[in-house]
């Protein structure tokens, strides 16, 4: 088999797996775990997927700035942040990360909300400030002006200092065994601030994110309690999370 029928086949197997394993694509396909190893690298250094040890996964698409991702998945995103916005319950404390997901859930709360939410979302506060029984808290430290996000030592430490009933989390990759990432260091790290603060950890993410991963690790997919998504995701992709106990919102 030539070059490249492999790694259109180590490719067909990512679109449909999710993930590929040197080993054992290296048996299917009759050559040695070295020459799957260097296809993967080769498609990895393309752009093609993201390598983990013993094989590859799907590769998340990168980060857009916040004007172009707020612009895009507009359908998808709104369905998804108003069946998300029901878990939303009188007297919680939520944490409402940022995003362009999770900023239209600030814009479909209940109107009549009583509840404390605690943001590092400079646009989820605008979203917020017409609720008239809601305290709303912004998290102080740097923005990052292409995420719209606070960031840095600061925001962690005050966010640190807060235990909420319930964290809805913006997520860039959501994967079985690499677990849930994201592409920004320093959000990453106040995202697990809030999954490990959290008594419930609501993931809202896109069929795009289901399966792919991103350079920086938020927890493990057990962390999560609940995931919205869309109806589209199929259901042999859902079963894991089923099985590990997450809660499934198909929209």
């Amino acid at each position: 088999m030539l070059k490249e029928e492999r790694q259109q086949h180590l490719l067909d197997a990512l679109k449909r797996d999710g993930k590929v394993v040197a080993i054992d694509i290296s048996g299917v396909l009759n050559v040695s775990e070295d020459t799957i190893r260097r296809d993967l690298n080769e498609l990895a250094e393309a752009g093609l997927l993201r390598r983990v040890h013993g094989g590859a996964v799907a590769k998340a698409l990168s980060e857009a700035a916040y004007i172009n991702r707020s612009q895009q998945h507009t359908e998808a995103k709104s369905s998804i942040a108003e069946a998300a916005a029901h878990l939303a319950q009188d007297g919680q404390v939520i944490l409402l990360d940022c995003g362009t997901t999770t900023t239209r859930l600030a814009q479909v709360l209940p109107y009549d909300l009583r509840a404390t939410v605690i943001t590092n979302s400079p646009p989820a506060v605008m979203a917020l400030a017409e609720h008239p029984n809601l305290e709303v808290i912004l998290l102080g430290g740097t923005l990052n002006k292409a995420t719209m996000a606070i960031i840095g030592a600061e925001a962690a430490a005050s966010l640190s200092r807060f235990r909420a009933d319930i964290c809805f989390l913006g997520v860039n990759g959501l994967h079985m065994e690499a677990g849930i990432t994201d592409f920004s260091y320093e959000e990453a790290q106040l995202k697990r601030i809030m999954i490990e603060n959290s008594a419930a950890v609501v993931a809202l993410a896109s069929a795009n994110k289901i399966g792919t991963v991103a350079p920086y690790v938020l927890g493990p997919i057990r962390s999560l309690t609940h995931l919205v998504t869309e109806q589209s995701v199929d259901d042999v992709e859902l079963k894991p999370y089923i099985e590990m106990g997450v809660s499934i919102i198909r929209v």
